[in-house]
């Protein structure tokens, strides 16, 4: 039966080769038979411009190009590889859609995105999503000499971790999460009853009801412990996790 496949924060780095592997064998084991896959975001643990050298990314850039030749590989930016831009997509063969987009799943109007602007109550968060949203700030990011944009990286990553635990010890974690009210209101603005995002690492299926409707949102998982896709058919919406790999991957 024919399957589309979602993925989202894999946070893909050299420093973690073993979620490397398993995409590669992802890539290469459960895609190919695919009609399409869609990678909501943070597909890379941090973007500081298409033209970064990095190996890896020269790597993955060949492996996804290679299953875009059978399938069409479709990108939502994320948080942290918002900076991806035509060049690297089209070197990696994949298609970058709007941040909220609207697609047809065997007869299911579904809105996909990453879901970072589903999470309402992080309002410092929410300031520097407005301000790297704007297109003359990632111009002006992408002008500075790439080791100087290494270096704001580096400290983005360092900031955001100190969020993330001040968060968990002040017991307010769930600001991270999704905003409940936002939910079914941004559902009904695009007229649907399912959404998949990413983005909170907590995958499930919830329940819930938009305009009087029964709805669905489709939550993906990280792959920091496993690798994690959704897979849906006209005759079931499946989340799947399968361990990662305990050899590393070859560079």
């Amino acid at each position: 039966m024919p399957y589309t496949l979602f993925i989202a924060d894999l946070h893909l780095s050299a420093q973690r080769p073993d979620i490397t592997q398993a995409f590669l064998a992802f890539l290469q084991q459960q895609a190919p038979a695919a009609d399409a896959l869609y990678i909501l975001g943070d597909l890379f643990e941090v973007w500081i411009g298409d033209d970064n050298p990095e190996p890896l990314l020269a790597t993955l850039a060949q492996a996804i190009k290679q299953l875009s030749e059978h399938i069409p590989v479709y990108f939502i930016h994320g948080n942290r590889d918002f900076l991806l831009k035509q060049a690297y997509a089209k070197r990696a063969g994949m298609t970058l859609l709007p941040p909220h987009q609207v697609i047809d799943l065997y007869g299911t109007p579904t809105l996909i995105m990453h879901g970072d602007s589903l999470c309402t109550l992080d309002i410092k968060y929410q300031k520097f999503r407005r301000w790297w949203d704007q297109p003359w700030w990632q111009s002006l990011m992408l002008s500075l000499p790439l080791w100087y944009r290494q270096h704001l990286a580096a400290k983005a990553r360092r900031k955001s971790a100190q969020a993330k635990a001040s968060y968990q010890a002040s017991g307010s974690a769930s600001i991270m999460d999704v905003t409940p009210e936002e939910v079914p209101r941004v559902m009904a603005q695009y007229g649907v009853q399912h959404l998949i995002h990413g983005h909170t690492h907590r995958p499930a299926v919830h329940e819930l009801t938009v305009n009087g409707l029964a709805a669905k949102r489709y939550v993906l998982g990280d792959w920091y412990t496993q690798s994690s896709y959704l897979k849906v058919s006209a005759a079931a919406w499946q989340l799947f996790f399968q361990p990662l790999p305990t050899e590393p991957a070859s560079q």
